[in-house]
């Protein structure tokens, strides 16, 4: 949802040539319609008809594949300037023509699956090798990676894990009078220049959630009111963003995991396993729900403490990572909660470190609602 500066970030207002921005409105019919890409941007040829959240996910999803920023495929002057990315490249037209043949790979060799994106061959390089790597043949094979979609392979039930974390944070009576809280502190992220800025955070249980980054000039907000969702703010590349698909379904994870009590019913299935993190091993639960791809819930196997989430976006050219990092709990009137969170995606990574947080606080209904665009940027 966020960007850093330099990096995969402002590469994703059109990394690999597909768009310029064009502003538009968003309609406000219940659920609320996402802008389409191809009504946010200009020269969309190949990604059409998807979300403009979906389009930044992408993008995303090119520049942790090639290692790319924006101007490795656009001009120079689309930084500060974004109608410059519209400006042909070579680079451009070969990105096009790589969707295309990644697309039909999918199609004709496994019926449409996404078996086959630009990181399958790319891994962070732009040039792919084709010879074999022998160190990877006789070498010390590579850790497992923790943050495998694979990982949870068990079908016994991880009720114990989430009974165990719930009585670590406070236990379920404690908790069940939690409904609400307001907290403030710091976010940093690539939009804030790496340096901290101020920040508020609204939480309503059972999935309401409000977050307000005070940037120099104007506010970057985001809102899930419990069933639509949005993004406000001067870093955006449009002045206001309906989340949709996997990035609604994120924000929702987000707003409920506020509210733990409640996270084993948003999920039908459930899978386990384990994963070392680190030199630390970690209990993991596998959300499984229709439509979306597997949500991992990493749990400290001493504490019982949620300790990561790992979701991914199933986008258009394959599956987009996010993870979210929980450090530091501390006692809020009985509550143990997270004083520091830290999001890594492709688009950036950001921190969030909590100074102080109110439980069982009003919140107005207006702290919810659809925020107002952005002021566009020129």
């Amino acid at each position: 949802m966020n960007f850093r500066w330099k990096g995969p970030v402002l590469c994703v207002v059109g990394l690999m040539g597909l768009g310029s921005l064009v502003y538009g409105r968003t309609q406000a019919a219940q659920p609320v319609r996402p802008q389409m890409a191809e009504e946010a941007f200009k020269d969309i040829r190949i990604l059409k008809g998807i979300p403009v959240d979906e389009f930044m996910d992408v993008m995303g999803m090119f520049s942790a594949s090639l290692g790319y920023c924006c101007t490795d495929c656009h001009v120079k002057e689309a930084v500060g300037n974004i109608a410059a990315f519209a400006v042909q490249t070579p680079k451009i037209q070969t990105a096009r023509r790589m969707i295309t043949m990644v697309n039909t790979i999918n199609t004709g060799s496994f019926g449409g699956a996404k078996r086959v994106s630009c990181f399958t061959c790319h891994h962070g390089s732009d040039t792919p090798e084709v010879a074999p790597d022998l160190r990877l043949q006789y070498g010390a094979p590579p850790d497992p990676d923790p943050n495998a979609m694979g990982i949870a392979t068990s079908a016994v039930s991880p009720q114990p894990l989430f009974d165990k974390y719930i009585q670590a944070i406070g236990g379920a009576q404690r908790l069940a009078n939690f409904t609400s809280f307001v907290a403030a502190g710091t976010y940093t992220g690539y939009e804030t220049g790496a340096g901290p800025v101020k920040l508020e955070i609204y939480g309503k249980a059972p999935n309401q959630r409000t977050t307000i980054i005070k940037m120099p000039d104007e506010d970057s907000v985001r809102v899930y009111d419990g069933t639509n969702g949005w993004i406000a703010g001067p870093e955006r590349t449009t002045p206001l963003t309906t989340l949709a698909g996997p990035n609604l379904f994120g924000a929702r994870i987000e707003a409920v995991t506020s509210f733990p009590t409640r996270i084993q019913q948003e999920f039908t299935r459930w899978r386990s396993g384990s994963a070392v993190i680190g030199d630390q091993e970690f209990s993991v639960a596998q959300g499984i729900k229709a439509g979306q791809l597997p949500v991992n819930f990493y749990f400290d196997k001493s504490t019982g403490l949620l300790k990561r989430v790992m979701r991914w976006n199933h986008m258009s050219i394959g599956p987009v990572p996010t993870e979210t990092d929980y450090e530091d709990y501390r006692d809020v009137s009985g509550i143990k909660m997270p004083f520091r969170t830290i999001i890594t995606w492709t688009d950036g990574k950001s921190t969030v470190d909590l100074k102080e947080v109110r439980p069982n606080v009003p919140i107005e209904a207006a702290r919810f609602a659809k925020p107002a665009p952005a002021q566009p940027r020129r």
